[in-house]
């Protein structure tokens, strides 16, 4: 992975902490939206770190193989992107 490791980490570990707060706040019967609003905070960390890798990966993985790769290697990152983005779009 190239993408900044203690960047990914650090909110890695914020979004652990906040699934952990979401736990006791489902133990404890908060009110619904709270746990609503935390869940929404939690997944937007999430896309975070997802973009932050993708990126990462666009900028390096990608762009080394359109530089020194086959044509066999373009396609399959090509393949792989065209994978990422119908998941993501669903």
């Amino acid at each position: 992975m190239k993408a900044d490791k203690d960047k990914i980490t650090r909110l890695l570990k914020t979004a652990r902490g906040q699934i952990d707060g979401l736990l006791k706040m489902v133990e404890d019967d908060r009110y619904c939206i709270d746990i609503s609003n935390q869940l929404s905070a939690t997944q937007a960390i999430l896309q975070k770190v997802n973009n932050e890798i993708i990126q990462s990966h666009l900028k390096s993985c990608v762009k080394d193989s359109f530089d020194t790769g086959s044509e066999e290697d373009k396609d399959e990152k090509i393949e792989e992107i065209v994978k990422l983005l119908d998941k993501l779009s669903k």
